[in-house]
């Protein structure tokens, strides 16, 4: 290239999913009986709820929906995720200040990042944990101080270690559950040291909410605990819970101050959300058990396929694993299966390192396939195995 790229990105790869999506497309174009079965990453397969699409082929032909829209979402969006968030998680929010629309939770996590973290600055991040959080703090030029999630603990933060840490410089935290890759739940225990731990040394504690309606008991926020806004951000999404991943229609929570500080950054990167998707995810927000109670059976159903394919693994894993992944420890070398499974069997299960070093022994089965697709998955992986 006639230029030298900046050095921000010297340290940040094309996302592992992106390459190994360009692989299954390249294997399925090569003329095989059957495609290739994806196991890989969460993409829900499942239809939105109807009258989000209704709403959405009602307002799309219309005229003055195709402009450019408000940076900080129709005053109707912003309103429906403060009555969702009061209504699930009891958690009151001023829709004119504390609530920034996004396009998708993903994109929140480089904004964040670049709304807060200078250069040298320090960040926490589970190991393992979501690619992104390291993605978006490399491109931030910031340190990255990886804490452990181990299994011995339930997948949660060890506060005694964090404790003991030199925590000089460390400006923000991320967290993530019900979690992404373990499936550990969330609790208010949790969050309640993860307030402490934030507000004792000046941390901005940053909780990446989507799966909190897949698979679990209770839904339950970071924001609901009292004096949380002092110190804690969340993230939240339509993509898991909602069937609308390639929507990108996703939303952050937090004190006015830190809202309008993200918005500086969101304001400089679009012109704002389509008004007819904004329009849908209003209709998408006021479903209620009558579309999470169906959603939840079915994944139930895929959950006991996909822990059959974990004993065909012969991995141990946590049979009521929230979320929409099943995660297993192992015998061998997780990429050397996950690679012998995709060449000979088709089917692509993601191994456990591309979260962290903490699961290199880890293997990770999706539940964004059909029962029927997950049972067809399992026979051609004991055929091989």
């Amino acid at each position: 290239m006639i230029i030298k790229p900046a050095d921000r990105t010297a340290e940040v790869k094309e996302y592992y999913f992106s390459v190994k999506n360009k692989q299954i497309a390249a294997m399925n174009a090569d003329g095989r009986k059957e495609p290739v079965i994806n196991l890989g990453i969460g993409s829900p397969n499942g239809l939105p709820p109807k009258a989000a699409i209704d709403e959405l082929c009602e307002n799309a032909p219309k005229a003055g929906m195709h402009a450019y829209q408000s940076y900080t979402g129709i005053p109707e969006l912003r309103k429906a995720y403060a009555d969702w968030y009061f209504k699930w998680y009891g958690v009151q929010l001023d829709p004119a200040t504390e609530i920034q629309p996004l396009t998708g939770s993903k994109e929140g996590i480089l904004i964040t990042s670049l709304a807060f973290l200078n250069p040298g600055d320090k960040v926490l991040v589970p190991n393992p944990g979501y690619p992104t959080y390291s993605s978006s703090a490399h491109l931030c030029q910031a340190e990255i101080i990886y804490y452990d999630l181990v299994d011995e603990l339930g997948w949660q933060p060890d506060f005694d270690a964090l404790e003991k840490m030199d925590l000089t410089g460390v400006k923000m935290m991320w967290s993530n559950y019900p979690n992404m890759p373990t499936g550990a739940p969330a609790s208010i225990e949790l969050y309640k040291k993860l307030l402490d731990f934030g507000r004792r040394h000046g941390i901005l504690i940053c909780n990446d909410n989507p799966y909190s309606f897949i698979l679990t008991d209770e839904h339950i926020s970071i924001l609901s605990l009292p004096g949380a806004k002092e110190c804690c951000l969340e993230l939240n999404s339509l993509s898991k819970a909602h069937n609308m991943a390639g929507w990108r229609i996703g939303m952050v929570a937090a004190a006015a101050d830190v809202i309008k500080e993200i918005l500086k950054v969101k304001s400089q990167m679009d012109s704002g959300m389509f008004r007819p998707l904004q329009l849908a995810a209003v209709k998408a927000l006021a479903q209620g058990d009558e579309w999470f109670g169906p959603l939840n059976e079915e994944y139930r159903a895929r959950r006991e396929v996909a822990c059959q394919i974990m004993d065909a693994l012969r991995a141990k894993y946590n049979p009521k694993s929230q979320g929409l992944f099943v995660w297993g420890k192992v015998e061998g070398d997780p990429v050397e299966i996950s690679d012998r499974l995709l060449a000979e069997a088709g089917v692509f299960i993601t191994p456990g390192y591309i979260f962290g070093s903490n699961g290199a022994h880890y293997m990770r089965v999706s539940l964004c396939a059909t029962v029927p697709v997950l049972k067809r998955a399992l026979e051609k992986i004991k055929e091989v195995l």
